[in-house]
């Protein structure tokens, strides 16, 4: 994945493997040990997080706090395998405490119909907790199982656009080849006008406004040396 980023002239690359909740995902351990692998590979800087699964309506994550406190940064996601979908206020309320934790930078794919939330009161609190929202530009693919995420999409954006709420665009990316690929997400978002200066991964500084680590990288009180220790 970091040599097909280098091939596409990207500067930082984040890897976010599933939290140990999901059926067939690594361990917690794995997640322990992600200090050790390299911060720089074919001359691209490398984060490691992790896309926790939400296990409750109170917004429980299923990584602890050790582990959080050991990766880069964290996406917060709904997944079958690992939340009932409840109504819509408790749909809502599981965001709202998974974005009340201080670990969690990223609301992942807040799009499937299946888990339907109330989006305004979603996009006030990632304002308020200083959270991004992902456009997945995955769930724009015709083969994604995720349900309606177009409308949703639609929905989310114009409270973003209203309430002056950064969102984070990603590949979603199962594979190599589709490192870095955004095009059905940026599509979409020329489509429905969305200010680029809300799209928080236009520059690794807009980037580094939501991401601790990032930020401590870029000031330089983190080298890439010391960021592995």
């Amino acid at each position: 994945m970091a040599r097909s980023a280098a091939e596409k002239g990207i500067a930082l690359l984040g890897i976010a493997d599933h939290g140990p909740g999901m059926p067939i995902a690594v361990p917690k351990n794995y997640f322990n040990n992600v200090r050790m692998l390299p911060r720089e590979l074919y001359g691209v800087k490398m984060m490691f997080g992790c896309e926790v699964n939400i296990l409750d309506y109170n917004g429980s994550i299923d990584l602890d706090e050790k582990a959080l406190g050991r990766i880069d940064y964290a996406v917060a996601s709904f997944h079958k395998p690992c939340f009932k979908a409840g109504t819509i206020a408790q749909n809502t309320q599981a965001y709202l405490g998974a974005m009340a934790n201080p670990y969690v930078q990223i609301i992942g794919h807040p799009d499937e119909s299946d888990f339907p939330v109330d989006y305004e009161v979603l996009v006030c609190a990632a304002k308020e907790h200083h959270v991004l929202l992902e456009v997945n530009s995955e769930s724009f693919h015709p083969r994604c199982a995720r349900k309606d995420c177009r409308n949703n999409y639609l929905r989310m954006l114009e409270l973003c656009k209203k309430h002056q709420v950064s969102i984070i665009v990603d590949s979603d990316a199962h594979c190599e080849v589709d490192v870095g690929n955004h095009s059905r997400a940026h599509e979409f978002l020329a489509e429905v006008d969305f200010p680029e200066r809300l799209i928080a991964n236009r520059s690794l500084e807009a980037a580094a406004e939501f991401i601790p680590f990032l930020k401590r990288m870029l000031a330089g009180e983190l080298t890439l040396m010391d960021a592995a220790i």
